[in-house]
């Protein structure tokens, strides 16, 4: 197998302070570099050329999910997809821009706003999940299902631990 950045450093820790553990680095080395090369290499490109960011997919896609009638709250949406207040609302606005989301009054609670996915955004999502699924499959093919299991359920359990 090849070395990698982490087994790089770890290496060049261990001649230098071998008393080191080195393996919870190389596993945060390892998780940061993967996240930076799938978005900047593969993610970021395919939202791109569908005018979007990924946030912004996210926010599409949390609405899709949701179920008829496709509405959530801004304080459920930022919830669901871990962004801030302040940045939910500029994500919102794009989308509204573009055609994707409206902005509806609740009809319960007339302090609140709904998020409602359009047809426009409704066919945008539905389109692009099956590839994004595609470019997720790609991305995970070094690993057999098995593997991509076992890891999903570790990482689990990890993001559990956390707290």
């Amino acid at each position: 197998m090849n070395a990698d950045r982490a087994d790089v450093a770890a290496e060049q820790w261990r001649r230098e302070r071998p008393e080191l553990d080195t393996l919870p680095m190389e596993i945060m080395g390892r998780l940061a570099e993967l996240t930076q090369r799938v978005s900047q290499e593969w993610i970021n490109p395919f939202m791109e050329s569908h005018g979007l960011q990924q946030g912004e997919f996210d926010v599409l896609a949390t609405l899709r999910r949701a179920g008829a009638p496709h509405a959530l709250t801004p304080t459920a949406l930022y919830e669901a997809t871990l962004v801030s207040s302040g940045g939910m609302t500029h994500r919102l606005d794009r989308l509204e821009k573009a055609g994707w989301i409206e902005r509806r009054k609740h009809p319960s609670d007339r302090r609140a706003v709904l998020v409602c996915l359009t047809e426009a955004g409704f066919q945008l999502v539905d389109g692009l999940m099956a590839q994004h699924v595609a470019n997720g499959e790609r991305l995970l093919s070094a690993l057999t299902r098995g593997e991509q299991e076992r890891l999903g359920r570790l990482l689990r359990k990890w993001l559990v631990g956390l707290g």
